[in-house]
């Protein structure tokens, strides 16, 4: 049974930082994509940021973000532990949500279809 389990949210002030985790089990994703998304209240879920492997089994990985966030997050991985990590600087009250992990997307990265999704973790970001 394959489970995405996140970790790591919390309560900052604006300008803070967090470093999300997400933990994947029952199989390798060393291969696949992995995303994030988040979803805020009254809104729907929007992609945060992605990681696609160039080539399977290599550190030769592209990273894509949402604008909102490029500049601010970073998505990294570390296939050792089957994790992957964002971390989220300059964080603003608009990045408040609950943030999902994914992995195995059905199609467009960007797009909310994937196989596997986590439970989500929340982020709270007071002004």
């Amino acid at each position: 049974q394959v489970q995405l389990i996140e970790s790591g949210g919390g309560s900052v002030q604006a300008g803070g930082s967090l470093r999300l985790s997400c933990a994947a089990s029952g199989r390798t994703f060393s291969s696949s994509t992995m995303g994030w998304f988040r979803r805020a209240p009254g809104k729907e879920r929007e992609f945060v940021a992605a990681i696609r492997w160039r080539r399977r089994y290599t550190s030769y990985a592209d990273s894509y973000y949402a604008d909102s966030v490029k500049g601010r997050f970073t998505i990294s991985i570390n296939n050792a532990k089957n994790t992957v990590y964002l971390q989220m600087n300059s964080l603003k009250p608009e990045d408040t949500a609950v943030y999902h992990c994914a992995a195995d997307p059905l199609g467009d990265f960007s797009a909310d279809e994937y196989n596997y999704w986590g439970q989500g973790t929340q982020v709270t970001v007071s002004s």
